[in-house]
């Protein structure tokens, strides 16, 4: 018989966790208290809290949260202030939100007194390791049932089968469709796996883009943008002040509409293997880029260059389910050191797929300086003759290893 008594389950009230929840209260014979995480995917919520009553889940054991702002404020934007790329492309619009979903189950595990958390992550997958990773950070003495490591449904038929059986409410299209995408959405991204996209070789449907057009159906006109940064965060688009959840939905609208953001990428899984998966991320795409744009005139050249060294290492933990470790945290803090400076505004070009920075500004802190770039009479601010000093001491070794490689013919 189970030990656990009470079991805290992320719960999005979709196939897999509907499944799960049945499959917890049958196997382990607990009480569930269910989480779902409004992290603006954009999907009416308050089925989940229909289904959750239908199977006998109590009104206070379910928790339905809006944290699309604290996902943004404190997750998004710290990762974007290291301009983070996964793999050279990848913006961890799945990787980032795991963390915060983790939090709140543990939060939530105190908050009952729950002695287990659960989540619907597969055993090939990178998930577990993430929303496991941050629990156990969090409350080391946890208990964790993933249920696609101890059942034996581990195909989406099974699931439906498990389904039919137990009276658990199947969408019309799950019939008609069979597997459907593996589909995660949040503000900052939406992404597909599964299907014939198990085929890298094989072209995504594009019916199956939701939040983009296709590049070459966008408008035919660009269209320009203001991003203004305080201290490495977005603070107004185009003269507005926003919220940090709000400012990030507008720029995914912007994005869609001229096809930014579109991706397909194999990358390498934390638990070893290879898996193709397809993302967009319309929004990211834009706040990169007008990022590294202000920066590109406040940062100091050496502090760039660290941050671009680090960035690769800094991406990996997010990736790979570190986001409450000591290193993540310690990185962290010389990150936002450096953006102190990164105040001032980015211009940028949206059309047909591509965003291109026009122009970037910065009255308090920027570091360009025009008298001595320009390629004008700078009137003496710059001495042309240093360079010839600075070229030779940097030469010496290149001279001295020639010299040695003529000597040795």
């Amino acid at each position: 018989m189970s030990d656990v008594k009470k079991v805290v389950l992320a719960y999005s009230g979709g196939l897999d966790t509907s499944v799960i929840l049945k499959w917890l209260q049958d196997t382990y014979r607990c009480e569930v208290v269910t989480f779902t995480a409004d992290l603006g995917q954009g999907e009416e919520l308050d089925p989940a809290r229909q289904k959750a009553l239908q199977f006998g889940i109590r009104p206070e054991n379910i928790f339905i949260d809006d944290v699309r702002e604290e996902f943004v404020r404190d997750f998004v934007f710290p990762m974007f202030r290291c301009n983070t790329v996964y793999e050279g492309e990848y913006l961890l619009g799945t990787s980032i939100a795991r963390p915060l979903i983790a939090k709140r189950l543990i939060e939530i595990a105190n908050q009952t007194g729950a002695d287990a958390i659960s989540h619907g992550a597969t055993g090939k997958g990178n998930d577990q390791v993430r929303f496991e990773l941050g629990a156990y950070a969090l409350k080391p003495g946890v208990k964790v049932i993933a249920p696609w490591r101890e059942w034996d449904l581990l195909s989406r038929e099974k699931l439906l089968a498990y389904a039919e059986a137990n009276g658990i409410p199947i969408e019309r299209k799950h019939r008609e469709e069979g597997s459907p995408y593996s589909m995660d959405a949040n503000l900052l991204h939406i992404s597909y796996e599964g299907r014939h996209l198990e085929d890298p070789s094989a072209e995504a449907e594009e019916s199956m883009w939701r939040w983009t057009v296709a590049p070459e159906k966008a408008p035919d006109a660009p269209e320009y943008l203001d991003l203004e940064f305080v201290q490495g965060d977005p603070v107004a688009l185009n003269g507005e002040t926003m919220k940090a959840h709000e400012l990030l939905a507008r720029l995914n609208t912007l994005g869609g509409k001229h096809g930014i953001g579109r991706l397909d990428l194999v990358e390498n899984r934390s638990v070893g293997m290879k898996s193709r998966g397809c993302y967009e991320t319309p929004g990211g795409a834009i706040l990169l880029k007008a990022h590294r744009a202000v920066e590109s005139i406040t940062l100091d050249r050496e502090v760039a260059h660290l941050k671009d060294d680090l960035m690769p290492r800094y991406a990996s933990l997010i990736y790979n389910g570190y986001w409450w470790s000591p290193e993540r945290r310690a990185l962290q803090a010389l990150i936002d050191f450096t953006q102190q400076t990164v105040n001032g505004t980015a211009r940028l070009k949206l059309y047909k797929g591509s965003v291109s920075v026009v122009s970037r500004d910065s009255r308090t802190d920027s570091l360009f300086d025009s008298t001595i770039a320009t390629f004008e009479d700078d009137a003496g601010a710059y001495d042309q003759k240093d360079a010839a000093g600075f070229i030779k001491l940097n030469a010496l070794r290149l001279r001295i290893a020639a010299n040695l490689a003529a000597r040795r013919k």
